[in-house]
């Protein structure tokens, strides 16, 4: 009986060694995969921030406006609707 397992060593080796191959290239896949999705993430996490530092700029120009006394921002208000107004005048010439 030892002999009869000692020649299929013989056989099941350079299977086990064919085997491999499919499984590396699965294993290079999955690899890529991973790379791949890694870089999805890195980039919606750039994005995000992004977003996220324009809007709290603007939440900080809006505190600014609330905290503000109301001729300060009245005054700022009449400024940027007096930039709006040159700016469509300077679009329509």
């Amino acid at each position: 009986m030892h002999d009869h397992v000692a020649s299929w060593i013989w056989v099941l080796i350079p299977l086990a060694a064919i085997a491999i191959a499919p499984f590396k290239m699965w294993l290079r896949i999955k690899e890529r995969q991973i790379e791949a999705q890694t870089h999805l993430a890195a980039e919606k996490s750039a994005q995000y921030a992004a977003h996220t530092d324009r809007l709290e700029q603007r939440v900080r120009v809006l505190e600014k406006l609330a905290t503000d006394r109301g001729v300060e921002t009245a005054a700022q208000i009449e400024a940027l609707r007096d930039s709006a107004r040159i700016g469509d005048g300077e679009q329509h010439q």
